[in-house]
């Protein structure tokens, strides 16, 4: 390969005997499984990178089919094939060019595998390639289905040697120590036709020792580090050696040794590599080999990082991974001119790396990506000292760089009856993005809007799997009370936008639409299935106010803003919300004047417009001292109305679902009804077949009466003492969202409770919980319903 394997001096020759027992045992212990190649689509390739970038001759390729495998990193660089590693598995697998093919490679027991920058792979006894005493070189550019070829096998342990690096197919570079010195001698071993040679390089200082390399061999030259022990600083140097001569033509002082830390880098014009220093981090320092002109080039400080050099090219930068979270300005990998003036810009040369290895041929292999391309592997080249750089895409792993969106699960129909809450989710090509989610309610405006960071490697409530996020909606809109306010029924529209939180890539924006409905409720005048409270203040205006509902506190509260209905509500002497009586889908209110006539006032469903413009009834209506309606007494479906006079007897009048006439002849249920200061219709509260009322007593004791489906109620049941302080009690249909109708007690004067029903008859509440709503108003408000 290299030219150079003639001519060597022996120092040591191994046994055909020993060479063939190495051989076999590596050979068992390695297995190269053949695989099936796996074609991906053709992917364009790439165009030349920044303003003085030229295509190479790699980028003339009409299309690229080699498929790179998916969450793997680019381990090794050859001219007729790939390794890879596996990041979740550690599995190796070397892919061919030629046809896509690949196979796994397994290491021995105990052992490693190390590239070389060639299509000949290192097998060695450990896993750390320093460490290394026996070796087997095996030629990976046979065809996949062919065994790898074992082309030499070397006992460095019989020379008491240690691996450094493989420079041909026959050839590597092993350190010994010096019988009686402090320095090492760096070592040619190769297989010639007369068995096995070994020889010193010469060159090096008498001092030197600690040889390490990551850069392959270049044009028959190889780049290597060291520690002078006999410099009383231990500073360390680089040296260039000719392999076909054994000799160092170049040494280049390096300050410190950077052993098996340092990352080398040579090319025909320049050598490279990185060393840390205190005050400016992590640096990368280039000579050009002609001139021997210095060149330091500080990087923002980074555990990792990549050096390569093609041409007169320096490529650099830290590694991250596609799916990092956060902000990183170094994402970018990039390509400076060193033979350029100080104000050069560096051009790009992928948009993120996870990996670089050098090949022999000078080239670079980026794992990465670009935003244009998409993932896969990069071949970065400059042909010739002096000419532009390339960047062209070899491999791919069909995997889109910019964030991409994949579709959303956001149901088109969402209803709020028959589930409490619903999963909004949408799927992006990877989650590490910063998300404006946006719900708007077409018809009104109201939005829901949340600020999601979007984290895959941190699981939260807005992460399902490694693709999807979403929320989990409780159905609400923003308002600034705590629990904001319940959604509104109808159409809406859902928005994203997604902002990259690596930087890689655009911001990405995707709209959709969905639709909640809900069945009408009882005492909801907004449309959106939570009950509304009405009161009157002082000066007759009439208020609206929104509930929402705490699960964990239990406490029943108003949105932010209350709706003024109106004023003038001072003229009535009795107002009730009825249920819907009038045949629409929002419940409405019933009025009756001083003067005893009866009037409607039918519901909207527009929050800022709760009731319509009023209806007469009629009149006659003075005679009733309670007026009671919301509950379906006769089991038809619609809302009836009771209502009891001075002399204590009980009426119903049957819901008709008209508006111009909302209420049938009355029907006399019974008397007796005359004790009671307070009537209540609650709806189904207990669970039976029908509405069911509530009675308050003088003694303040409260009695329950179910309704029994035809218009008359089951003797009534004690549901207990101490409720005279209220000053309402109020049928506010399902406040807490779980089924089942709940209760309002008003105090204008003290404090307020919600009692959540139980939809048990004997006991039909829970126990009171706090009631915000209303609270801080003190006697502001006259009335409430």
């Amino acid at each position: 390969m290299f030219g150079f394997l003639g001519g060597l001096t022996m120092q040591n020759r191994y046994s055909a005997q020993r060479r063939r027992h190495l051989a076999a045992a590596v050979t068992a212990v390695l297995a190269i499984t053949v695989g099936t190649g796996v074609a991906a689509g053709p992917v364009a390739v790439a165009a030349p990178v920044g303003a003085t970038a030229t295509a190479t001759a790699a980028a003339a390729a009409e299309d690229v089919s080699v498929p790179f495998p998916v969450g793997a990193k680019i381990a090794g660089a050859g001219a007729t094939g790939f390794l890879t590693r596996s990041e979740s598995t550690d599995e190796l697998r070397w892919t061919r060019y030629a046809d896509g093919s690949s196979a796994p490679v397994a290491s021995p027991a105990g052992g490693g595998i190390d590239a070389t920058g060639t299509d000949t792979l290192v097998v060695g006894d450990s896993a750390a390639p320093h460490l290394m005493r026996h070796v087997t070189l095996l030629d990976m550019s046979v065809p996949v289905a062919d065994r790898p070829a074992v082309v030499v096998s070397f006992d460095l342990g019989s020379l008491g040697a240690t691996y450094v690096q493989a420079v041909g197919p026959r050839t590597v570079l092993a350190k010994a120590p010096v019988n009686g010195a402090r320095g090492e001698k760096l070592l040619l071993v190769t297989e010639e036709s007369d068995g096995v040679h070994s020889r010193e390089v010469t060159g090096l200082p008498a001092g030197a020792r600690d040889f390490f390399t990551d850069a392959p061999a270049v044009d028959g030259e190889i780049l290597v580090g060291y520690e002078d022990s006999d410099d009383e600083l231990g500073f360390g140097g680089r040296a260039v050696v000719d392999l076909a001569t054994g000799a160092v033509v170049e040494t280049y002082p390096a300050g410190e040794s950077g052993y098996l830390q340092s990352r080398l880098a040579l090319s025909a014009t320049h050598v490279a590599w990185t060393q840390f220093t205190e005050d400016q981090g992590i640096v990368y320092t280039t000579v050009d080999r002609k001139t021997r002109a210095y060149k330091r080039h500080a990087v923002p400080y980074t555990d990792e990082y990549f050096l390569g050099l093609t041409g007169n090219w320096l490529v650099y930068g830290a590694p991250s991974k596609l799916t990092d979270n956060g902000t990183f300005p170094n994402t970018r990998i990039q390509a400076v001119d060193l033979t350029a003036g100080e104000t050069s810009e560096p051009v790009p040369v992928t948009d993120y790396a996870t990996s670089v290895q050098a090949a022999e041929d000078g080239s670079l292999l980026v794992r990465g990506g670009t935003v244009d391309q998409g993932e896969g592997l990069y071949k970065v080249s400059s042909p010739a000292p002096g000419a532009e750089i390339g960047v062209a895409k070899v491999a791919t792993t069909g995997e889109p760089t910019k964030l991409t969106y994949l579709g959303s699960q956001v149901p088109a129909v969402i209803d709020f009856d028959r589930d409490r809450e619903t999963e909004l989710k949408w799927r992006l090509s990877r989650l590490n993005a910063d998300v404006q989610l946006k719900l708007t309610h077409l018809r009104t405006g109201q939005t829901y809007i949340r600020d999601l960071k979007v984290r895959r490697d941190y699981p939260s409530a807005h992460t399902f799997d490694d693709t999807t996020f979403g929320i989990t909606w409780q159905g609400v809109l923003d308002d600034l009370s705590k629990n904001g306010k319940s959604a509104l029924n109808g159409d809406y529209a859902w928005s994203f936008r997604a902002v990259p939180q690596n930087g890689i890539g655009p911001e990405l924006k995707q709209a959709g639409s969905f639709r909640i409905v809900r069945t009408v409720k009882p005492h909801d005048y907004s449309d959106n299935g939570s009950p509304d409270l009405f009161a009157r203040d002082l000066n007759g205006s009439l208020w609206r106010f929104d509930s929402t509902y705490d699960s964990n506190t239990r406490k029943l509260a108003p949105t932010y803003q209350r709706t003024a209905v109106g004023p003038g509500w001072n003229t009535y002497d009795r107002i009730e919300s009825v249920g819907n009586v009038a045949g629409t889908n929002v419940a409405d209110v019933i009025a009756r004047d001083k003067t005893g006539v009866l009037w409607l006032y039918q519901g909207t469903g527009d929050e800022t417009k709760p009731l319509g413009a009023r209806t007469k009834i009629g009149p006659g209506w003075g005679v009733y001292n309670h007026l009671a309606g919301g509950s379906d007494l006769t089991g038809d479906g619609k809302a009836d109305l009771v209502a009891t006079d001075k002399a204590g007897d009980l009426y119903l009048y049957k819901g008709t679902g008209s508006a111009a006439t909302p209420f049938g002849a009355r029907t006399k249920l019974g008397g007796g009804w005359g004790g009671y200061n307070q009537l209540t219709a609650v709806g189904n509260l207990a669970g039976g077949p029908a509405g069911d009322l509530l009675a308050r007593d003088t003694a303040g004791v409260l009695w329950l009466y179910l309704g029994k489906g035809d218009g008359t109620f089951a003797t009534r049941v004690k549901v207990g003492a101490g409720w005279g302080g209220f000053t309402e009690l109020i049928g506010f249909g399902d406040a807490n969202k779980d089924g089942r109708t709940d209760l309002y007690a008003w105090n204008k004067n003290g404090p307020s409770y919600f009692y959540a029903g139980t939809g048990n008859w004997s006991a039909p509440f829970a126990g009171r919980a706090d009631a915000e709503l209303l609270k801080y108003a003190g006697a502001a408000y006259q009335h409430a319903l």
